[in-house]
């Protein structure tokens, strides 16, 4: 048993405890953010006075090469260690002897756990946005192609007006624009460096904290030892975010199995990314949309998992906190899987433009058009809402849409209709006219692809 500490006890550790306290199983994950952490914190020792130029370089290269051979893999984490920070130390003093011991001056695990959580949460966030960042150019793409595909929009998931698939797009486009604000506004707030707090009351070496904070990257040290090592807000403020990005794919992850189903018919997923069935042989599957969705609860658990283990932990450190880990790999693992191949189905799946338009006819989508064309002749609102469902329930009862009624019949419910109500009714003319910002018109449309356009550059760059 590799470990950290020992000198206070008589005997061994009992095998079912060590296995039960040990974390190696899962924070190897950060075997790059713990080797990194130690070079700058070797650095920054050597700057300070505590270790000789000599005793620094000598550390650094040992560490090095321990990274080099974890990743070729003739060096194996085994449950040997019982985390990856004994795992890191016992190989350097095995390689370079006593000056390996000389590595944890000034730290504790407690610092040295709370930077590399730290360090890996804020590279995957940078991943994360980049993923998040590819699904909103996808959908910017579709929103140009799609400026004049009409379709119903729903409220209570009954046809409601007619839209453009564009707008509906970008519906998901803020949502995510929203998502990867929330990633940035984690970044920053969580980018200050708790090593050299210690375990939780500093030390008495003289640390510069700024040195090390620089070499890391860090905005600066964090400004607390206690907090710093017993905060896991970014962790909670990540879950959360996660949870939110999941809630989003989930909600288009419905819209799209709807859309696929037999009887919308709206879009045809490729086969790429639909499965079939074991028994009959006419299914194609939406499962890449339905996992989405199911995968979204997983999320959910880990944020819930990790509030309900951080509710009632005093400070400073507790080994409660190691519970952090698992719930927040696995988020990030999840989440980045989802976004990765919700894109690819999206990119990838045929429009049927047709099926949409026809949908959004056949469902009165157009009615509160027709009440408007009264009203913009002189029908009070609420008479024209009145002589409109007539008009409805005639349709209804022969089967037809308001386009295919007849004059005749508008007439002999409201003698003020007349020829232009057709045009006033088409899907084209029910979207073109709707161009205040943020509506589904053309004019409106093409502005806020402007907008997005100019905020994807930004961020492409």
């Amino acid at each position: 048993m590799a470990q950290l500490w020992g000198g206070r006890f008589t005997k061994e550790t009992d095998q079912l405890v060590y296995n039960f306290n040990a974390s190696i199983s899962f924070d190897q994950k950060f075997y790059k953010q713990d080797i990194r952490g130690s070079i700058a914190h070797v650095t920054m020792l050597a700057a300070s006075g505590i270790l000789t130029e000599a005793e620094r370089d000598q550390i650094i290269d040992g560490l090095n090469s321990i990274l080099t051979d974890v990743e070729n893999g003739t060096l194996e984490i085994t449950s040997k260690y019982e985390d990856i920070h004994s795992f890191v130390e016992a190989n350097l003093i095995d390689r370079i002897g006593d000056t390996g011991k000389k590595l944890h001056t000034g730290r504790s695990r407690n610092d040295q756990v709370a930077l590399d959580m730290k360090l890996y949460v804020r590279d995957e966030i940078v991943e994360i946005k980049a993923l998040v960042l590819e699904l909103m150019n996808t959908l910017h793409s579709l929103m140009k192609e799609h400026i004049h595909t009409y379709m119903p929009g729903f409220t209570h998931l009954q046809k409601a007006q007619p839209i453009t698939l564009a707008h509906h797009f970008g519906a998901y486009m803020e949502m995510f624009k929203r998502d990867y604000g929330r990633l940035c506004d984690i970044y920053a707030r969580m980018n200050y460096c708790p090593l050299g707090s210690g375990a939780l009351a500093g030390t008495t070496y003289p640390l510069d904290r700024e040195l090390t904070a620089s070499l890391l990257d860090f905005a600066g040290p964090t400004l607390n030892s206690m907090d710093s090592v017993a905060d896991r807000d970014y962790c909670i403020e990540l879950l959360s975010a996660l949870s939110t990005i999941m809630m989003h794919l989930s909600r288009f992850s419905e819209e799209i199995i709807i859309w696929n189903s037999n009887e919308y018919q709206f879009v045809e997923l490729d086969d790429a990314y639909s499965t079939g069935s074991s028994i009959m042989p006419q299914k194609k599957n939406p499962d890449i949309a339905e996992l989405v969705r199911g995968k979204t609860g997983r999320v959910y658990g880990a944020l819930t998992s990790l509030l309900t283990t951080m509710k009632g932990i005093p400070l400073a450190y507790n080994k409660d906190m190691q519970e952090d880990k698992e719930f927040t790999f696995d988020a990030i693992d999840t989440v980045k899987g989802c976004i990765a191949l919700f894109n690819g189905m999206i990119k990838t799946m045929t429009v049927n433009k047709d099926r949409m338009e026809a949908s959004a006819k056949n469902g009165f989508t157009n009615a509160t058009d027709a009440a408007d064309y009264l009203v913009n002749h002189g029908v009070p609102f609420r008479d024209a809402h009145g002589i409109v469902g007539e008009l409805v329930l005639t349709c209804i009862e022969r089967n037809i849409s308001l386009d295919e009624l007849p004059l005749d019949d508008y007439k002999a419910i409201c003698p003020v209709f007349e020829d232009d109500i057709y045009l006033a009714i088409s899907m084209e003319e029910c979207v073109n006219k709707r161009n205040t910002i943020g509506a589904p018109g053309p004019e409106a449309m093409n502005k806020i692809i402007e907008i997005n356009e100019a905020y994807l550059k930004d961020l492409n760059n």
